[in-house]
């Protein structure tokens, strides 16, 4: 096992500190989406509530399909459900706002009845909660009403999710101020916002030479599981590819928040749709590169149909291409990312790659203990693995 010191020396000193006083916590930013890290967020909180998170908007199956069909716009469920899992669900919180967001509209015979009764503020969910937040997010589910096609349907809409469209259609298309304003309303703690807010799709090349559009093609988790390994992905638009880029560009504010992580973190998730597409918006890897905060990439456990094919050593090295900003092999193998940080006795990897992944590439192994109690392979330890990343800080 090769752990740097930094995690032995001081390390409980430093977790009882974080643990007395997490609203001093350190800036630990994580690239990810998808719900892989919905309850390790929630661990996350008692240590810190400076964690940022970017999360892709790219979605495309599910709820958010029909609400990307007829808007025209980004998908928000992962914004929404990550928001909530930094949610301050204490009394001192607002609970009751957080069980608006995420309540899921019912039977599909009454369904327009219970959009209604939030458009007039009646739902019993709403009432419950006080003024002026209550007419606040009325009045944003009001918006979403009022441009909501006469075929659209609401069948297993989350209102969290309507709230936030009416939300990006009253602010100009644009999700920060609604993500923002989303977070102060249920007393979020950390930063959440979408890498890019542009309406766009995630296109992959499989090594047989066919390609696919639409995140919810190629994860295997609505259609048939893709048969061939992946060999690129980008973001796919209305436009060229390059009209594609420049409107995906990450805005100063985004840029700024990966200036300021004390760590920087590609966390367990999907490999492709998760982690490396938060990388695929225009500035990314140059605001990246200018932070010199440590990189840390804990590999997912279980199956992964995304890594169709690939070795640890290959997802670390097209983590590298897109964070170098080529996506052409690099001719140097040395790695952007500092740290490999997993446990061996999850997660089999050969002798052969640490070796490559340590000598060859410059990557400092971290094998700790990170098994959860109740003998799950699948995931790690939510609490050892936040334990983990907070003594890299």
């Amino acid at each position: 096992m090769c752990l740097p010191r930094e995690i032995g020396k001081g390390w409980d000193l430093r977790l009882a500190r974080y643990r007395k006083a997490p609203e001093l916590g350190p800036k630990i930013l994580f690239f990810s989406g998808g719900t892989a890290l919905r309850h390790f967020s929630e661990v996350l909180t008692d240590y810190t509530h400076n964690s940022i998170h970017l999360v892709t908007p790219f979605d495309s199956g599910g709820s958010s399909a029909e609400l990307r069909r007829a808007f025209a716009m980004p998908a928000v469920g992962d914004l929404r459900a990550r928001l909530l899992a930094l949610a301050d669900d204490s009394v001192t919180g607002h609970p009751e706002v957080a069980a608006l967001f995420s309540h899921r509209l019912g039977e599909k015979a009454a369904l327009k009845q219970s959009l209604q009764a939030l458009v007039s503020a009646k739902h019993p969910l709403l009432k419950a909660i006080a003024e002026p937040m209550r007419s606040l997010i009325q009045s944003y589910i009001a918006v979403f009403h009022n441009h909501m096609p006469k075929d659209f349907n609401l069948a297993g809409a989350s209102v969290g999710n309507l709230i936030l469209t009416g939300g990006y259609l009253i602010h100009d298309r644009s999700l920060d101020p609604i993500a923002f304003l989303f977070g102060q309303l249920i007393k979020t703690r950390g930063t959440v916002r979408t890498t890019t807010d542009a309406n766009l799709q995630l296109e992959v090349l499989l090594e047989s030479g066919r390609t696919i559009i639409g995140q919810h093609c190629f994860t295997g988790k609505e259609t048939a599981q893709i048969d061939s390994p992946i060999k690129a992905i980008k973001l796919s638009g209305e436009a060229d590819d390059i009209d594609t880029l420049d409107a995906s560009k990450v805005c100063k504010e985004t840029r700024k928040l990966i200036d300021s992580a004390e760590l920087l973190v590609f966390p367990p998730g999907s490999f492709y749709s998760s982690v490396i597409a938060n990388l695929l918006p225009k500035g990314v890897d140059k605001a990246l590169a200018k932070n010199p905060s440590p990189k840390v990439y804990v590999p997912s456990l279980g199956t992964d149909l995304e890594t169709l094919g690939m070795t640890l050593v290959d997802q670390v090295q097209v983590l590298n291409e897109h964070l170098s900003g080529t996506l052409e092999p690099l001719s140097s193998k040395r790695s952007s990312i500092d740290f490999l940080l997993f446990d061996s006795q999850l997660l089999s990897v050969s002798a052969d790659q640490i070796e490559t992944l340590r000598d060859e590439m410059g990557i400092q192994i971290i094998d700790l203990d990170l098994a959860p109690e109740n003998a799950d392979t699948q995931r790690y330890d939510d609490v050892k693995l936040a334990e983990a990343l907070l003594g890299l800080t």
